[in-house]
C-alpha cells in the first residue's frame, strides 16, 4: 500500500502538530539527509552538535520533499509550500516514522537483540547459526553485513546500528522474504540515538560492558544506561503472534550485572563461566583453534565444540545457548550443532595463512577489555612471542588509548604501535601518548616497543621481527573497509593488507597493499 504522510502520522505513538493541508501526498522515502531528497520524500530535520538540520528544509523542498518533521516551533515554518510536522524529538519521530513507512516489519518477526562493548557480532553470528540450524527462517543486522535469506548486504564502512530508515527497510525486506527471526546487533550510538526505537525486540542479550564510547556518552553511568535502554525496550514490544516472550540475558561475570539486573522488569535469564547461574560451562578444554565444554543448565547438560579461541568465546557461546534454548525453546542439541557450524567470523581471530613458519592474525580487539582477551587468547595459541599490532582511533576516548597501550605492554611480548582511524589528530601526537603509557608499564622503545605510524609498515616489521612458531596479531580493524586519515575515508582491510605482507615476506605473488597517506612519509 501506498503510504500518504496521513497515513503515516496517524499512525505515530509521539505527538505532533501540523497544518493537515497536503497531508494525503504520497511519500516516497524517507530521508534525514537533504542531499538524498527525492520526489516525495519526507524530510525529517535532525540536529546534532554540529549542524541543524533545519537549516535544509528549503533545500528539502526545492528537492521534491512532500512534508518536513522538525522540531522548531509550528510558527516558524507556516510559510512552507508543503506541511511542516513539529515534534519534542525528530530522532525518535524519525524511528517510528520509518517503521510506519515500512508498515511496522518488527512486529511480523521475533526480533533478537545482542549488545555490548564487546562480542556483540560473534554472539549475533551465533544465534543467527543456531536459529538456521534449527530450520527456522533467519535474518541478522551486524556491524560487518546484513543477511536476509541468501543475499547479502553490506552495511558500511566505519559502521554502528544504522539509521532508523536503513534499519526498518532491512527488516521489511527479511519480512517480504518470509523471515520470521532477526538477530539485530544493537550499539549503544543506536540506543542513545533512538535509531532502534520501533524494533520491538522480544529477547534482549548483554555480552559485557567495558571501556568504550566514552567520549560519546561521558561516563561509564552514561554509557550502561544507554545500553539499557534495549533490555527496558523490552517492555513496551507490543503482542505478537508468535507469542510473549520478552526476555534479558544478562552475563553474570561482568561488571554490568548487577546495575543491569536490577533494571529489568521483564523476565530474565544470566549465563557464567561458572555456576550458579541459568547457564553455565563445565569441563573446559581449549586449543589454538578452539574449545570443548559442556554449556549446562537446569534441565540440560550439552556438550559444545566451536572453533572460536578464547574464554571471551565461551561466554559469547552461553549468550547464545541462553538466548535459543531458554528464549525460544530451542532443542540444546541443535544450538550445540549450530555453535559447532559456525566456523568463524570475518575479522575476529582471523587466521591468515599463506605458508609463513608462524601464526598470523587478523582481530577487531579495539577496547582494552578485547584486547586483553585477544592477547591472553593468542598467548595459549603459541609457544613462541605474541607479537601485537595495533593503534587507538583518533576523536575518540583518549584514555583507551594509554589503556591499550599498557595491557599491551604487558600482555605481548613485542608491541607495534601504528595508525588506526586518527581522524583530523596528529598522529603523531597519538602514537607518543600510547608510547609513553607503555614505556610506563615497562615496555622498552627499541627493544620491545616501536611505533610505525603506516599500518601496512607496521605490519611488515611485525613479520620481520617474528621467528618460527611465534604469533602476529593485528587488532583494532578487523572486518572493517576503511582508514580515517583527516575526513576522507581510504580504502583498508587489514585482512588484504595482511596478505601484502605476507606475501613480500615469503617472495610469492600476492594482493597490493592498500594505500595510505602515511605511505607518502
Amino acid at each position: 500500500m501506498k503510504k500518504t504522510v496521513k497515513n503515516i502520522l496517524f499512525d505515530l505513538p509521539t505527538a505532533w502538530e501540523a497544518e493537515i493541508e497536503g497531508f494525503n501526498a504520497v511519500v516516497t522515502s524517507i530521508e534525514y539527509d537533504s542531499r538524498e531528497i527525492k520526489k516525495g520524500s519526507l524530510f525529517v530535520a535532525l540536529s546534532g552538535k554540529s549542524f541543524d538540520g533545519h537549516a535544509f528544509i528549503p533545500e528539502a523542498i526545492s528537492k521534491g520533499a512532500v512534508a518536513v518533521v522538525g522540531s522548531q516551533p509550528l510558527s516558524l515554518w507556516e510559510h512552507l509550500s508543503v506541511p511542516y510536522i513539529h515534534v519534542a524529538d525528530t530522532r525518535i519521530a524519525l524511528a517510528w516514522i520509518s517503521a510506519s513507512f515500512y508498515d511496522f516489519p518488527a512486529h511480523e518477526m521475533v526480533v533478537i537483540g545482542v549488545t555490548g562493548t564487546d562480542g556483540k557480532t560473534t554472539t549475533a553470528n551465533l544465534i543467527y547459526q543456531i536459529l538456521r540450524t534449527n530450520g527456522i527462517h533467519a535474518g541478522m543486522i551486524s556491524t560487518v553485513n546484513a543477511q536476509i535469506g541468501d543475499e547479502v548486504l553490506d552495511t558500511g564502512f566505519h559502521v554502528t546500528t544504522p539509521e532508523a530508515p536503513a534499519i526498518q527497510g532491512y527488516l521489511k525486506k527479511m519480512v517480504n522474504a518470509d523471515i520470521t527471526h532477526v538477530v539485530l546487533e544493537t550499539t549503544s550510538h543506536g540506543l542513545a540515538q533512538d535509531r532502534v526505537v520501533g524494533c520491538e525486540y522480544d529477547i534482549g542479550v548483554v555480552t559485557n560492558i567495558t571501556h568504550e564510547h566514552l567520549d560519546f556518552h561521558g561516563d561509564y553511568k552514561n554509557y550502561l544506561a544507554a545500553k539499557a535502554k534495549m533490555l527496558q525496550m523490552l517492555a513496551n514490544t507490543r503482542a505478537k503472534s508468535s507469542g510473549e516472550i520478552r526476555l534479558s540475558v544478562l552475563n553474570k561475570d561482568d561488571i554490568s550485572f548487577e546495575p543491569l539486573n536490577a533494571l529489568i522488569e521483564t523476565k530474565k535469564v544470566d549465563y557464567s563461566l561458572s555456576s550458579p547461574a541459568d547457564v553455565w560451562a563445565e569441563n573446559i578444554l581449549q586449543s589454538s583453534t578452539g574449545s570443548i565444554f559442556q554449556a549446562c543448565g537446569k534441565d540440560f547438560k550439552v556438550d559444545i565444540e566451536t572453533n572460536l579461541p578464547g574464554d571471551y568465546n565461551i561466554s559469547n557461546c552461553l549468550a547464545a545457548i541462553a538466548a535459543t534454548v531458554l528464549g525460544l525453546g530451542i532443542d540444546p542439541q541443535i544450538a550445540a550443532k549450530g555453535v559447532a557450524e559456525l566456523k568463524a567470523v570475518p575479522g575476529r581471530m582471523e587466521k591468515i595463512e599463506l605458508g609463513q613458519p608462524f601464526q598470523a592474525i587478523v582481530d577487531f580487539a579495539h577496547t582494552p577489555n578485547a584486547l586483553e582477551r585477544s592477547l591472553e587468547t593468542t598467548r595459549k595459541m603459541t609457544n613462541g612471542r605474541v607479537i601485537a599490532v595495533f593503534g587507538s582511533a583518533g576523536l575518540r576516548d583518549r584514555q583507551k588509548r594509554r589503556m591499550m597501550a599498557a595491557v599491551s605492554a604487558r600482555l605481548a611480548d613485542i608491541t607495534i604501535l601504528t595508525a588506526e582511524d586518527p581522524r583530523t589528530e596528529s598522529l603523531d601526537d597519538i602514537l607518543l601518548e600510547m608510547e609513553n603509557a607503555a614505556v610506563k608499564e615497562g615496555a622498552i622503545l627499541g627493544e620491545n616497543l616501536f611505533s610505525v605510524p603506516d599500518r601496512g609498515m607496521a605490519i611488515e616489521k611485525a613479520l620481520l621481527l617474528a621467528n618460527d612458531d611465534d604469533l602476529v596479531v593485528s587488532c583494532g580493524k578487523g572486518h572493517e573497509q576503511s582508514m580515517c586519515f583527516g575526513e576522507t575515508e581510504y580504502l583498508w582491510d587489514d585482512r588484504t593488507a595482511m596478505r601484502s605482507a605476507l606475501a613480500k615476506y615469503l617472495g610469492i605473488p600476492g594482493p597490493k597493499m592498500p594505500y595510505l597517506p602515511t605511505q607518502d612519509k
